[in-house]
């Protein structure tokens, strides 16, 4: 459950923008008679207000607050395709007076009060309807959890409306980042026939992979908590984590969400707020430790399942609707559910996997310089993504979408185009775990040879990394994994002879003994260049009570490693002291490691701050076995273009 924090990073920019709080309130002593209309008071050729607030009734009388914007140049009698997003973080902002003054002497752009996507879609003749979820915003009722059934119908009922609206052409699309981004997907759910596209962007396709990928179960929920708290209670200053003079300045600048048009004052808003008594998210996941484990709620009894697109892909692939969905290498688990979404779904999809952090805003290829602008460029990408809407709603009829995947190879910096995955000319290469922590290409030969780790409960991969930028869409930053490296147990093979392309999937088969019945085995890939810099790449982590390999097709869609089920039956504590085979999958990557350079495996204990700790209590030593019998290898997956050959081939110089 991921976010784009928009309203909070918007109030730092706000900052920015005005240059600060004591220049806002000297410019709006000095002209506080100066009034600019901002882009949704104009009036278009159709003579409908630019945008529009208001109340659409749900089928139990609870009120959802809509924001409609229009294009700037509708037409009389125009009607045009609908682009329809149900917001978790505010449909919109109202903003205050201050502000308004600043626009008016353009200290801040107007540009500023509309997002860019929503202006660019604008411009190329869609309409677009926000709504804010029930229990959340200004809309009514109250939440009985995140994706409920009732949050589903809810935005059936809003796409049905839409449709019926006198600018409307009758088709609807969704769209949204990441929580949104799973409504946008969602909302297919809702059999409801005007609605002939999705567009989930940097979304989850299993909740469960999303609070705990691997078994291991994040830690980082509780901000994320707090801020829904805040937004849920209109409460400007709690959203942006701010006290004193910057709680002063936010509120000088924003008032909270936008109220409808027929409430300008905010007094129904402040009574349905009121009504905003929803459990918290960190309840919510702290439910759950195993896969089948169960909320119970006013509305039934759920499981992550239940509220993810993966548990309800029957009723989504009923559907038949197009997808377009948008995804980053190193945002969260990356491009993995979304391959696997690819795999599984039968409803044509265009997948776009970049080097894009959370919400589409900086190239996170680890090779490049940090705040790299994004590839695509945002403009590219809200122009791919509108062209898909009007292949799919404007033209009649509809054009048909055929599936393929579009990815980046981060480290070449080349986009490709494939059908299937993994991509034609991928073979599987291992390479041996082996004396004096080296990788070879060569099986083990010693009959009894092993190394020892004590796990290192303050070890950290940073926290700059692909599970922070879901938390307000930054960069992700991995430093220098040299010193980081010494406090884990790492592998490194010798210099690469040739460039070498990683693509799909690497899987790990680790055999090991621990002194305890718990714990987490978190690998990590990384390159090591020749004067010594150890770059992050890739990794994968499992809770060692879920090493069970299961029937994959016992699963609720086929993985893209080893199966394990993550069921509460199949868990399997360790025996202290009695070696055990693990294997299990890193996320799915598409990289180019460059002549020279070396690869590098690391096996840690915990990620201080980000994972929970296995076991809670007591500290593990690891047995990490690599004689004959019991050999330890990673086999990753080498694509093999013209004039690039086989890792065997890399490594040897052939």
């Amino acid at each position: 459950m991921n976010q784009h924090l928009d309203t909070a990073n918007a109030l730092q920019r706000v900052a920015h923008r005005g240059k600060g709080p004591l220049l806002a309130v000297l410019l709006i002593v000095s002209v506080s008679s100066a009034w600019a209309k901002l882009p949704g008071e104009k009036t278009t050729p159709a003579g409908i207000p630019r945008s529009t607030s208001l109340y659409v009734k749900m089928r139990d009388g609870v009120e959802i607050a809509v924001s409609v914007w229009l294009p700037p140049d509708l037409q009389p009698g125009e009607r045009v395709p609908v682009l329809m997003k149900t917001a978790r973080y505010w449909r919109e902002q109202q903003f205050n007076w201050p502000l308004r003054t600043l626009a008016s002497l353009h200290v801040v752009p107007q540009h500023f009060f509309l997002d860019r996507q929503v202006s660019y879609y604008n411009a190329r003749h869609f309409a677009v309807v926000l709504a804010d979820a029930r229990g959340s915003g200004a809309s009514g009722g109250r939440r009985a959890m995140e994706y409920s059934p009732t949050e589903m119908a809810d935005m059936g009922e809003i796409a049905a409306w839409a449709a019926q609206q006198q600018w409307s052409n009758g088709r609807v699309g969704t769209f949204g980042t990441s929580y949104e981004g799973n409504t946008a997907e969602l909302a297919a759910v809702s059999k409801q026939p005007a609605i002939q596209a999705v567009m989930p962007q940097f979304d989850s396709f299993d909740n469960w992979e999303n609070v705990g990928s691997g078994g291991v179960m994040e830690e980082s929920f509780r901000g994320y908590g707090d801020l829904l708290t805040a937004l849920d209670h209109n409460d400007v200053c709690g959203a942006d984590e701010a006290t004193g003079l910057k709680c002063w300045r936010d509120k000088l600048f924003v008032k909270g969400v936008r109220p409808v048009d027929a409430d300008p004052h905010g007094r129904h808003l402040a009574e349905l707020v009121q009504q905003h008594h929803n459990r918290s998210i960190v309840d919510e996941i702290a439910a759950f430790e195993f896969r089948d484990d169960r909320l119970t709620t006013e509305e039934g009894t759920f499981s992550l399942g239940d509220m993810s697109p993966s548990g309800l892909r029957t009723r989504i692939e009923a559907s038949k609707v197009p997808m377009m969905i948008w995804c980053g290498w190193l945002d969260g688990i990356g491009g993995e559910e979304d391959l696997i979404r690819y795999k599984t779904l039968s409803n044509p999809q265009l997948l776009i996997i970049g080097p894009l952090s959370h919400g589409g805003d900086y190239n996170i290829d680890p090779f490049r310089k940090k705040h790299t602008p994004p590839e695509p460029p945002l403009e590219e990408q809200y122009k791919m993504q509108a062209d898909f809407f009007d292949r799919v709603l404007r033209r009649n009829p509809p054009e048909k979408i055929e599936s393929s995947i579009h990815y980046y190879t981060m480290g070449e910096g080349e986009w490709h185009t494939t059908k299937t995955w993994p991509p034609a000319g991928v073979s599987i290469e291992r390479l041996y775990f082996s004396e004096h922590q080296t990788l070879e290409l060569s099986a083990p030969t010693a009959a009894a040879a092993s190394d020892s780790y004590t796990v290192d409960f303050l070890a950290t991969t940073g926290k700059r990394t692909r599970w922070d930028t879901g938390v307000g869409g930054g960069d992700v930053v991995y430093p220098n994994r040299a010193e980081a490296d010494r406090k884990l147990l790492a592998y490194t093979s010798a210099p690469l002879e040739a460039d070498t392309e990683i693509t799909g999937t690497p899987i790990l088969t680790v055999d090991m003994s621990s002194t305890t019945a718990d714990g987490a085995l978190h690998a990590y890939l990384e390159d090591v260049s020749p004067e010594g810099r150890v770059t992050y790449v890739d990794e994968g982590m499992l809770r060692l009570i879920h090493r069970k390999e299961v029937d994959p097709n016992t699963l609720p869609y086929l993985p893209l490693g080893p199966a394990h089920s993550f069921l509460r039956k199949d868990a399997e504590p360790l025996v202290p002291g009695e070696p055990t085979t693990i294997r299990f999958s890193l996320f799915a990557t598409s990289i180019v490691l460059r002549k020279g350079h070396r690869i590098r495996v690391a096996f840690a204990g915990a990620d201080a701050g980000r994972f929970r700790r296995y076991p809670s209590e007591g500290t593990p030593t690891w047995t990490m076995y690599r004689d004959l019998p019991r050999p330890s290898f990673i086999e990753l997956p080498i694509r093999r273009p013209e004039g690039r050959g086989t890792a065997r081939a890399a490594f040897l110089g052939q």
